[in-house]
């Protein structure tokens, strides 16, 4: 059973302040890859510390506009760039991405890569663990954890580096329904911290229990992005209306 997660204070890593998140900008963002269009040319900005839960039917381009937004990729052209300063950023993917060793020592390694003093590592790492109910399954080798305990070895780490941004790519997708519950604790626990959560789903419920606002994608295309209520009440596309029925979108 997952425990609930432990109220800490949220200090361990970044000089960043939370305080202000800067607007992302993408500017006529394209990307293409052998000559074909994987996102046409998109404007639009991110702005403020919101929910944004990115929907779509598979192969609309959601994780590729994440991807961009995150600066995993370069867009084919136009820019994709934060105003001012960028800000710390943190990414958990469908599919967690852990080192061969124990779940503290995942942590452990996080923090020397942000050169925390050596002495503080440890105690950091434990209270991230504690928080994210993986104390006892501390010198567990993390890819042995079953995947709700994965994904939430992830946020722990995530945790750690203190992000102004949070980037959630299909988080839950493989999930039972008591994991993917302490998942979405743990994001809105980022959330109310002041981290703005940029997030993909196909999950029309788990949309509606987070989102502040909805970014629609089709085809390579961002069809609407609009506050979550009036996504759901009255969407402004006919594969929106579609996606939001159930029914298959092509």
């Amino acid at each position: 059973m997952n425990a609930p997660l432990k109220t800490l204070s949220h200090s361990p890593v970044g000089q960043h302040s939370l305080s202000s998140v800067p607007a992302l900008h993408f500017q006529q963002a394209s990307f293409e890859h052998r000559g074909h269009a994987l996102l046409t040319p998109t404007t639009l900005t991110l702005s403020g510390c919101q929910r944004t839960l990115i929907m779509g039917p598979n192969g609309a381009g959601k994780s590729l506009l994440m991807r961009l937004a995150h600066g995993l990729l370069r867009p084919s052209s136009g820019h994709v760039r934060w105003e001012g300063t960028p800000p710390v950023q943190a990414m958990v993917f469908q599919r967690p991405v852990l080192l061969r060793r124990s779940a503290i020592d995942n942590l452990i390694y996080a923090l020397a890569v942000q050169r925390v003093p050596r002495r503080e590592r440890k105690a950091l790492a434990l209270q991230a663990l504690e928080k994210f109910g993986l104390a006892s399954l501390a010198k567990r080798p993390a890819r042995v954890l079953s995947g709700g305990e994965q994904q939430r070895l992830t946020l722990a780490r995530a945790w750690l580096l203190k992000p102004a941004v949070l980037f959630l790519d299909e988080p839950t997708s493989a999930l039972d329904p008591a994991a993917i519950k302490a998942v979405e604790e743990a994001v809105n626990e980022f959330h109310h911290n002041g981290t703005r959560i940029v997030m993909t789903t196909h999950d029309l419920h788990q949309a509606k229990r987070l989102a502040d606002d909805v970014l629609f994608m089709y085809s390579g295309q961002v069809l609407e992005h609009t506050p979550a209520e009036r996504f759901f009440d009255t969407p402004a596309s006919s594969q929106a209306r579609a996606f939001i029925r159930g029914e298959l979108v092509w």
